[in-house]
């Protein structure tokens, strides 16, 4: 067994030991902990379930598809393929929606041709920005304008330098 995959339970154990020798609480910490949890949970929710049923909205009603033609063209000039529009489309708003696409992109395709290491690095260059985005700045009265526009631009010029890449690997 590989010593990785003894790493966490190691440090349990280490955690534990080092609890009993100094006199602390574990249960006790730990329930405190829990205790202080709850309210971020409850800070959270509202925007994650926004999130996630604006994500499904957006995939289900066809808009994802429609705008995904709409943009084929644009994308190809930039030099991302047309066939992976809606995965660069889906993708800041599911990460599960954008991991089904991957997996039907390199059935298609397959994961050895530039459509697939496309979708790859479309996938893996690029984040799910509006959950993050809820994640990050639930609760907090900000402006999420400009940084929701930032990782937006971000992920697009990641997907097109990544395509251009894979033009040449």
């Amino acid at each position: 067994m590989k010593f990785a995959a003894l790493l966490i339970p190691l440090l349990f154990v280490a955690l534990f030991i080092f609890a009993l020798f100094r006199r602390i609480r574990l249960y006790d910490c730990f329930t405190e902990g829990v205790k202080e949890a709850v309210p971020l949970v409850l800070t959270l929710f509202p925007y994650l379930a926004a999130i996630l049923m604006l994500s499904e909205l957006f995939s289900e009603s066809g808009l994802a598809d429609a705008a995904a033609r709409l943009l084929a063209r644009p994308l190809e000039a930039v030099g991302i393929p047309a066939e992976i529009a809606r995965l660069v489309l889906i993708k800041p708003f599911s990460g599960s929606g954008s991991t089904a696409l991957l997996s039907e992109l390199l059935s298609a395709y397959g994961a050895d041709s530039y459509i697939g290491r496309c979708a790859c690095v479309a996938y893996g260059s690029s984040e799910t920005v509006f959950y993050i985005s809820a994640v990050y700045f639930a609760g907090k009265r900000k402006k999420l304008f400009r940084p929701i526009l930032i990782s937006l631009l971000a992920n697009f010029l990641g997907v097109a330098f990544g395509c251009f890449l894979c033009r040449f690997l």
